[in-house]
């Protein structure tokens, strides 16, 4: 069981580095919202691509995110029952849901998205759109995405199978931290700083 503690130790680093940067991609998305937006109203101009790119940029956010979404459980979930139960149960209720709900559904996307990603790649496909973009990078996103999502899965069902066994504390206790926009807000203060420090 302790090495695969120190599996899902290393799959919850993982996915909070991966949570930890992919919000960059939604502050490039919405600065190229509005560098188009201005391009389009002062110069009367535009392209399909900025457009397409915006919601590249948003779809790599959303799947990437997925498995750090679930590391901090943060994905909705319907209480009503669960909440009523004791801890023990709603760790069988997650531990179920995990071994036959999410595993089966990331494995069934995987099989149909990898080989769509293939197609998209080897092809070469681009988008219909004028000036629009070459689509497998997007495409990509869905299968690395999943499996992102997978393995979170696995390592959670980890964490409680090993709380019932009582190796660890309750994984689901929630610890305060800064959230994914406070340390973006921080980490442009520190850049924004130390470029001024190397201005003087």
């Amino acid at each position: 069981m302790n090495a695969l503690l120190k599996l899902s130790k290393g799959i919850d680093w993982l996915s909070a580095q991966i949570g930890k940067y992919v919000i960059w991609l939604i502050l490039a998305s919405v600065v190229i919202s509005g560098i188009n937006a201005l391009v389009r109203k002062i110069f009367n101009m535009s392209s399909n691509a900025y457009l397409e790119v915006q919601w590249y940029l948003f779809a790599a956010s959303f799947m990437l995110a997925a498995g750090y979404t679930l590391l901090n459980g943060e994905h909705v979930k319907i209480d009503v029952i669960s909440g009523r139960l004791s801890k023990r149960k709603q760790i069988w209720i997650d531990i179920i849901g995990f071994a036959l709900f999410l595993t089966p559904m990331c494995l069934v996307v995987l099989y149909y998205g990898i080989p769509y990603f293939l197609q998209a790649w080897r092809s070469g496909e681009v988008s219909s759109n004028a000036g629009g973009l070459i689509r497998w990078p997007v495409y990509l996103m869905m299968p690395l995405g999943f499996t992102l999502l997978m393995l979170q899965g696995f390592s959670e069902l980890i964490k409680r199978i090993a709380f019932l066994r009582g190796l660890i504390e309750d994984p689901t206790t929630k610890k305060i931290e800064k959230t994914a926009e406070e340390e973006l807000a921080e980490s442009i203060r520190n850049l924004t700083q130390s470029k001024a420090a190397r201005a003087e």
